[in-house]
């Protein structure tokens, strides 16, 4: 607003008082002389001051969010080679190579002999079946060296070779034999020692249900009747499959699967006198 139009609005602001409050006009003469000739109005704009010193420097502000990625920067340059590692695992094997090639002929050899090679070859095959069976009478003469139990009947021998019960029959039968069959309390204690005294702690003995399942019967086809040393809770055909029995050291019998290799007793009736031929055998 300019100077002038103020001026003319106090002037008016003076007169309306004037005629409102006419009880006090000449008391606010002075007034509008005062208003109309000593107003204070704001002056002209001035002229810009000097720059000021630069001021002290602010707190260091948080740290803003982290910028866009920067372009990939030049490579450097190759470091040292660093040490050797560890050797890894073997590879797969590699596709079979191409064939070299077909080498030159060899020299003729000389001319052979005239043999009857089929008429040698079944006598040394003869003479492996007796070394097999001279091996194998060597082992039953050190079982009966090493000692023998008897009662007033029969010859027991404890043989120290493993065998399943199959093979342990067949071995005793061979031998004019069987596998041992206790069939008094007497026999089964003295089975029992012979076995701990060896050092053993179980053994086949002959008795079996392979016949029928449950039907315990001597390797003779006698069954248990008078006389049985089952250890408790047997026998219970744990595995579904124990058809033949052992017997423990301590004289008790347990029906187990016929396929493992263990040692046993063979028995021999004394009035064959077995035990005087088996050196002069001639299958031996």
């Amino acid at each position: 607003m300019s100077m002038k139009c103020l001026q003319k609005r106090h002037v008016m602001l003076c007169l309306l008082l004037q005629l409102t409050f006419p009880s006090v006009t000449a008391d606010l003469q002075q007034g509008a002389e005062v208003c109309t000739n000593h107003m204070i109005l704001p002056g002209p704009k001035g002229d810009p001051g000097e720059k000021g010193n630069n001021g002290e420097s602010g707190k260091i502000g948080k740290e803003g969010p982290k910028g866009l990625k920067g372009d990939t920067g030049e490579s450097g340059e190759q470091g040292e080679m660093g040490r050797m590692g560890k050797t890894g695992p073997f590879g797969a094997n590699g596709d079979k190579g191409i064939n070299g090639l077909p080498g030159l002929p060899g020299t003729r050899g000389k001319p052979g002999t005239t043999c009857d090679c089929g008429r040698y070859r079944e006598h040394v095959g003869q003479l492996d079946i007796t070394i097999s069976q001279l091996k194998s009478s060597v082992k039953f003469a050190k079982n009966v060296i090493a000692g023998i139990k008897e009662t007033d009947e029969k010859y027991y021998l404890l043989v120290k070779e493993e065998k399943n019960y199959r093979d342990a029959l067949k071995h005793c039968k061979d031998r004019n034999g069987t596998l041992v069959m206790p069939k008094d309390a007497k026999t089964n204690s003295l089975i029992a020692t012979y076995i701990s005294e060896a050092g053993l702690t179980r053994v086949y003995i002959g008795i079996n249900d392979v016949e029928k399942e449950g039907h315990f019967m001597f390797t003779d086809n006698s069954p248990l009747q008078n006389y049985s040393s089952w250890r408790a809770g047997e026998p219970n055909n744990a595995y579904g499959g124990e058809d033949c029995v052992e017997m423990v050291n301590t004289g008790g019998w347990n029906d187990v699967e016929c396929r493992p290799t263990i040692y046993f007793v063979c028995e021999f009736i004394k009035k064959r006198k077995y035990v005087l031929q088996i050196f002069n055998d001639n299958q031996y």
